[in-house]
């Protein structure tokens, strides 16, 4: 490890070829949509690498771009197809947001994505960071994305001691992280440098572990020169989350092909637009309503935990096998899904999972 390289406004002159250095000789590579510049497929892996592994997108990347491989194609899908392509995914409000985004690109632009960030910050469901890294990646502009990875690896290299949780703070780093670009860089060298910052942040510079001996920066970063890397970055405001239980009421017909009764779910709120089971507060809540004679019928599944970004779950679902049709008005509002088309639904995870877990405990008790 060598000694600090002179003061913060040497860095400019430092940090970005370092980091374009290691990126290309040691950064990730092979994934489906890096070297591209389409702006379609860049963004689309923005948005679905928000909050969500690597891991997990690739195989949901490939299904979408199958299915709507440009911006007009998914701009003219039903929002029922895109939220069934996105289902297991979470954070659904990306996919209503791209939805609405690509129908804006081709209604508003022509089917043609705006060539700055300013332009692309337009755009419905497109923030800052995602903006500057499609304008990076496909038009070569000079700006640097500020995700939460690049905000971690960027206050630790400065020892940025301003509040994150303020926004004066965060408008500062955001300068800052502007100086830092490379200056006068060709358009591989933004990129390099675009993707170095997400590298590094996502495999050396991590959140609880940072392999400090590992990082090409450790003899000028002043996080770790300070002995104290993970007290970057600073932020004071914590996350309160809510701790509910709902209980799911889940209608099974096993009157000919399996059926199951689920409704949309409201507009706002969580999982806003998918289908899910009737909801309630509480079991009381769940009976009220139900003919007396299928209270009896009425098994209490194995409670499951969901965790999303504010608040914990606690599902207690209950299900009801009807052997015959039933009067749709014994039953809250919704419809009936066969087994075999929930695929092509928006499902939420655990509902997924759940309705999946029970077609296949039924066809184990048949055989």
């Amino acid at each position: 490890m060598s000694g600090v390289v002179g003061t913060r406004a040497d860095l400019p002159f430092t940090f970005a070829p370092l980091l374009i250095e290691w990126q290309r000789r040691a950064g990730r590579s092979g994934m489906p949509w890096q070297g591209s510049r389409d702006p379609y497929r860049v963004w689309l892996s923005e948005v679905m690498l928000q909050q969500t592994q690597v891991s997990t997108v690739l195989g949901y990347y490939t299904r979408f771009l199958d299915r709507f491989p440009d911006v007009r194609a998914l701009a003219a899908a039903h929002t029922d197809e895109v939220m069934a392509l996105w289902s297991g995914l979470g954070y659904y409000s990306r996919a209503r947001n791209l939805h609405r985004c690509a129908q804006a690109v081709v209604n508003s632009h022509g089917g043609e994505f705006p060539a700055t960030a300013a332009g692309l910050e337009t755009l419905p469901g497109i923030g800052a960071s995602t903006a500057a890294a499609i304008a990076s990646f496909c038009f070569g502009e000079r700006v640097s994305i500020v995700d939460g990875n690049v905000r971690r690896v960027l206050t630790r290299l400065l020892a940025f001691e301003g509040d994150l949780a303020q926004a004066a703070p965060q408008r500062e780093l955001w300068n800052l992280a502007q100086a830092l670009l490379p200056i006068d860089p060709a358009a591989d060298d933004i990129t390099a440098y675009t993707q170095g910052l997400m590298d590094l942040g996502a495999t050396v510079c991590t959140r609880s572990r940072p392999a400090c001996g590992q990082c090409p920066m450790n003899g000028i970063c002043r996080g770790y020169l300070s002995g104290e890397p993970q007290r970057f970055p600073v932020k004071t405001r914590t996350l309160k989350r809510r701790h509910e239980s709902w209980w799911l009421l889940l209608v099974k017909l096993v009157d000919g092909p399996d059926r199951f009764w689920l409704q949309r779910r409201p507009a706002s709120g969580i999982w806003a637009g998918l289908y899910c089971p009737p909801v309630f507060e509480s079991e009381q809540a769940a009976h009220a309503g139900l003919p007396p004679a299928w209270l009896d019928s009425l098994i209490a599944l194995d409670a499951v935990s969901h965790s999303l970004t504010h608040r914990e779950l606690r599902l207690h679902p209950l299900l009801l096998e009807l052997r015959s049709q039933p009067n749709l008005g014994e039953l809250p509002e919704g419809q009936w899904v066969d087994a075999q088309m929930l695929g092509q639904h928006g499902l939420p995870a655990p509902v997924k999972l759940l309705l999946q877990a029970l077609l296949v405990s039924d066809l184990f008790s048949r055989t």
